[in-house]
């Protein structure tokens, strides 16, 4: 490829499975022949450890990508608490910069990877603080977003109105994913005929459900090919 290609990966809520669906894109990138990288900018829900704060969505994805970055560039916000980030900012004393994450994601970028995904935290507009929301990051790096869409009742309404979002912001969206998150959804087939035919980006893959995830075995399930340059 002559010129990587970045994405930021947006969810239509918390817990629809970003990290499972990023972690599955970068191992269709590998399988592809890419070099990949991705950055989880700002991440709650951290354990304490020798090396100080970690976070398993962070970790799985350095696991899962092909370059070898220190920890502290694939996640430079880690906080210690399991709730919204702007709170577990304000508790420990920290500000969440919008600027400062641009800067991170930029060197990661410019890492010489072929494809570099740029993981969200909650939804689209996910606070950082008083006046400053983490779709800022996607702006300001100027970068197309794929969607996640954990597919559960009340699905249909919060993709669409995160695809408006997205759209409003002023950025394309290259593409979403469908993945189950829950077994036994009730006319799964009827509500994923129904978010195909009105999300306006093509649909990258159907993730089952499965117990034990494998994001490797759901990366057979999608097509990474919009993604990449034609």
């Amino acid at each position: 490829m002559a010129l990587g290609r970045t994405y930021f990966v947006a969810g239509t809520d918390t817990e629809v499975g970003k990290t499972f669906v990023s972690t599955a894109l970068l191992t269709a990138g590998t399988t592809a022949g890419l070099q990949t990288a991705a950055v989880k900018p700002v991440a709650s829900g951290c354990e304490r450890t020798e090396d100080g704060l970690r976070n398993e969505d962070a970790l799985l994805l350095r696991e899962a990508m092909t370059l070898q970055l220190p920890y502290q560039q694939v996640n430079p916000f880690a906080l210690e608490p399991a709730i919204a980030p702007h709170i577990a900012a304000i508790e420990a004393g920290k500000q969440l910069s919008v600027s400062r994450m641009a800067g991170v994601c930029r060197g990661v970028m410019s890492a010489g990877a072929d494809l570099v995904l740029i993981e969200g935290a909650g939804g689209w507009r996910t606070p950082l603080g008083p006046r400053s929301f983490l779709s800022q990051l996607p702006r300001e790096l100027n970068i197309p977003v794929v969607l996640v869409v954990g597919m559960q009742l009340g699905c249909i309404n919060h993709a669409l109105l995160t695809a408006e979002a997205i759209r409003r912001d002023g950025l394309p969206l290259a593409g979403w994913v469908a993945n189950f998150v829950r077994p036994g959804m009730e006319r799964a087939e009827e509500n994923l005929a129904t978010l195909e035919a009105l999300i306006p980006a093509s649909l990258l893959g159907v993730l089952p459900h499965s117990e034990g995830r494998d994001y490797r075995k759901a990366a057979e399930n999608l097509d990474i090919r919009p993604l990449l340059p034609s």
